[in-house]
């Protein structure tokens, strides 16, 4: 496994297992560098990755949670999720709604269910503060959210 960055070790093993990665793509430059590095973490765990795209952050937790119930039917269950979208602050409240209610949701499926997840969805003020937290040569986000699910499968299979 890759060495882990800061504050996003992964501890146990999760080799093998069988990860969604949900990427809302409204910012579509912001949502490919939170691709990568999920990516770059996952493969380097050796997790079979099953990616889909949405249309915004609101729709991440409904589609991970139309996911898991059709994985599950069907004998094929997920280990876990990464969330990776951007939500950056306009002149409305839009944003706290957006912002909010994805996190609550992500929070509903992860504690419901004991779902590892890990939320790589940014909020940000700018699209320079999304994009340095984005790239892989910066802030890795993407792939600090799916070693963090990755660390949440390790546990849940020490449990």
């Amino acid at each position: 496994m890759a060495e882990p960055r800061r504050g996003a070790s992964v501890t146990g093993d999760a080799r093998g297992a069988r990860v969604l990665v949900v990427e809302a793509r409204y910012y579509e430059e912001i949502g490919e560098a939170l691709w990568l590095g999920a990516k770059r973490a996952l493969e380097a765990a050796g997790a079979t990755i099953e990616r889909v795209a949405v249309p915004g952050a609101l729709e991440i937790p409904q589609a991970i949670a139309i996911a898991l119930r059709a994985a599950e039917g069907e004998g094929r269950a997920y280990d876990g999720a990464v969330a990776l979208g951007c939500v950056i602050r306009g002149e409305t409240s839009h944003y706290d709604i957006v912002a909010g209610e994805s996190a609550r949701g992500l929070m509903d499926i992860a504690l419901r269910h004991a779902f590892p997840i890990g939320n790589g969805i940014l909020t940000v003020d700018t699209e320079a503060q999304a994009m340095a937290r984005a790239a892989l040569d910066r802030g890795d986000k993407g792939g600090d959210a799916a070693r963090a699910a990755l660390s949440l499968i390790a546990l849940k299979r020490k449990f």
